[in-house]
């Protein structure tokens, strides 16, 4: 696991990519900085991930900023953790799934 990653959750949904860099910036230097948008409406879904060159610096970073509150909202900040591989027999619909569409 990549203990340089970053998952920051429940940002203000004024948050920039550059913001979001600029927040973490003052804990070490940051090759990645991004956040997660929805990919019909292009809005920010609230979460975004932010890369440091080192776990040192990381981990100053989620001890400092876990639970700060920007614009009214408490910043969850931990360790991301790798996607999970998604399962299509949970109910989901695929459109790849040779089923008539109407």
């Amino acid at each position: 696991m990549d203990k340089k990653k970053l998952y920051v959750g429940n940002l203000p949904w004024t948050m920039n990519e550059q913001g979001l860099k600029d927040l973490f910036s003052q804990f070490g230097e940051i090759t990645e900085a991004i956040i997660i948008n929805d990919r019909y409406t292009n809005r920010s879904k609230g979460f975004g991930f932010v890369t440091f060159t080192n776990e040192a610096d990381a981990e100053k970073a989620i001890a400092e900023m876990t639970e700060k509150e920007i614009e009214g909202r408490k910043i969850i900040v931990n360790v991301a953790k790798p996607r999970e591989e998604r399962s299509n027999r949970d109910g989901g619909f695929r459109r790849d799934d040779n089923r008539r569409s109407f």
